[in-house]
């Protein structure tokens, strides 16, 4: 699988909140409009999800779209791998990427979200393939990681040899100086659930690289 560049991240509260204000609700409708914007990503991020459900999420989610996505989930391997998807994504204090690589090989790609230079270096050390680094900028869903990291921090986050992923506060109009400051890619949640800001984040990408979109 490529290093995410537009990761969309699933997420219950953000479907209701964008349920109310264009119609979208279900968990299949956000997929196909990120297929059809052409977001190349999503990580499947249920938290109020059980087992059984969240199988069943990623298992739709690779029938009807794993040929036009890279399917991620957040926190188990095991899911992931029983689904057929292509990866997880593994919280900061999680379980390290080394253990999931020796149990399941480069079948997975295994990602990481880290919220210091720290967590980014250990990340690289342990053989992950790519980490997400949040926040950036100001946003709610963050807080309790701290003030924003900036983008000194992230450029400084970028030389770790590891492909790094701007989360946090992402808004169509940052996605350009995220990239210059060496961002491989741009991710969020709320922005991409709702149609207006999906549409704009993902031109905004296309304007940043010449055009590429995925």
């Amino acid at each position: 699988m490529a290093v995410p560049k537009l990761m969309a991240i699933s997420d219950a509260t953000a479907r209701r909140r964008a349920s109310r204000e264009d119609g979208a609700s279900r968990f299949e409708d956000h997929l196909k409009r990120w297929v059809e914007a052409g977001v190349d990503s999503i990580q499947i991020r249920e938290k109020d999800a059980q087992t059984r459900q969240l199988f069943g999420r990623a298992r739709r989610a690779v029938e009807a779209f794993g040929g036009s996505l890279n399917i991620l989930i957040n926190s188990r391997a095991d899911v992931a791998v029983a689904a057929g998807a292509q990866g997880v994504h593994l919280p900061a204090r999680g379980i390290p990427p080394a253990a999931i690589r020796r149990r399941f090989g480069d079948r997975v790609t295994i990602g990481v979200s880290t919220h210091s230079i720290e967590e980014i270096r250990r990340a690289a050390a342990e053989g992950a393939d790519y980490a997400t680094f949040s926040p950036i900028y100001v946003t709610p869903s963050k807080a309790a990681f701290g003030p924003p990291q900036g983008l000194a921090a992230l450029e400084q986050a970028t030389r770790f040899g590891l492909p790094i992923i701007a989360l946090g506060g992402i808004r169509p109009e940052v996605v350009g100086e995220v990239l210059a400051a060496g961002a491989s890619g741009v991710a969020a949640i709320r922005a991409f659930h709702h149609r207006s800001s999906l549409d704009e984040l993902v031109a905004a990408y296309g304007q940043a690289t010449g055009g590429e979109e995925s």
